[in-house]
């Protein structure tokens, strides 16, 4: 299968390029480099150095012959979507719509949508896990754009046949995860204790997340590219509940030092307990996670030792 990843040369896009190349797929990543990096890739790999908002898209699909599109590309903060609802709607849901527009046109079988936990916004613990039938219910600008996007992907197919799946990610972690745009705690706590900085938790850190390591959302990703299970919303996520507190414990254990977190104030638009039900993935992608916390945290921690 010929495959264009669009934001290929950023996090979540590098591992996915390497798990499809490995899988005999034949990806090309599509990336601005705004946050992507070539060196994210393997030194042969296929990349077109081009915005999604740009004519070179349309021209891509046009002589690819490509069978699907990863859509990974967009703005990924919440703090970023809250300084700035005009920009993130632009990346996030009119440069998608030109996506789809040019998709269409040229004969793409199906998108692979990366959404998030953040569409379900707060949801109160008695309801965690959260599973896909939960109402949409974003607290940022950022979240409400991911929703819109299901909205036109559910459209495009219902007026034009494009089959897309949409996986909401859990937080994801892992090797070249940047601090920037497309920052997690994880890869900005890592990074700190690597260079032996301090780390800061915005709030009581007991705060929750679903932490995934990218290598499982890869192969998520993957699995959406080829099952029969279509036009339909997947959670990729542990179901597991980790608390800051609990997440610098385990890289304490890591780094093989005691860290002691820094405290301020909380970050408006962040939701305080998130945990994802992984059920209707492992049934409909036939998927599931394989990579521990602390097993990723070991890969991610080492990551940025190696390149510090």
């Amino acid at each position: 299968m010929k495959v264009l990843i669009t934001g290929g040369a950023g996090f979540i896009g590098s591992h996915t390029y390497r798990r499809l190349l490995a899988s005999g797929h034949e990806p090309v990543a599509f990336d601005n480099l705004s946050t992507g990096l070539k060196a994210n890739l393997p030194a042969d790999a296929q990349l077109v150095e081009a915005d999604v908002n740009s004519d070179e898209l349309e021209k891509t699909l046009a002589l690819g012959s490509f069978d699907a599109i990863v859509h990974l590309a967009g703005q990924t903060m919440v703090n970023v979507s809250i300084d700035n609802p005009y920009n993130d709607a632009q990346q996030n849901v009119l440069n998608t719509v030109r996506l789809l527009e040019a998709a269409r046109r040229n004969g793409i079988k199906r998108i692979v949508f990366a959404s998030t936990a953040a569409a379900y916004g707060d949801v109160p613990e008695a309801d965690l896990p959260i599973r896909e039938s939960k109402a949409a219910a974003p607290m940022s600008f950022y979240g409400l754009s991911k929703v819109v996007v299901e909205q036109y992907l559910d459209m495009y197919h219902q007026v034009f046949g494009l089959e897309y799946v949409v996986l909401r990610f859990a937080n994801v972690f892992g090797e070249r995860q940047g601090d920037g745009g497309e920052g997690g705690v994880i890869s900005i706590f890592a990074k700190a204790i690597a260079n032996g900085n301090d780390i800061t938790i915005f709030g009581d850190g007991e705060q929750t997340r679903d932490f995934i390591y990218a290598g499982d959302i890869a192969a998520g990703i993957e699995a959406a590219l080829v099952t029969d299970e279509v036009n339909m919303t997947y959670n990729l996520s542990t179901q597991t509940e980790t608390s800051l507190r609990e997440l610098v414990s385990i890289l304490s254990k890591v780094a093989g030092r005691i860290i002691t977190p820094k405290y301020g104030p909380e970050r408006a638009g962040d939701i305080y307990k998130s945990m994802l039900s992984n059920q209707r993935a492992k049934i409909g992608l036939g998927w599931n996670p394989e990579i521990s916390l602390e097993e990723g945290l070991k890969r991610t921690y080492q990551h940025f030792v190696d390149t510090k």
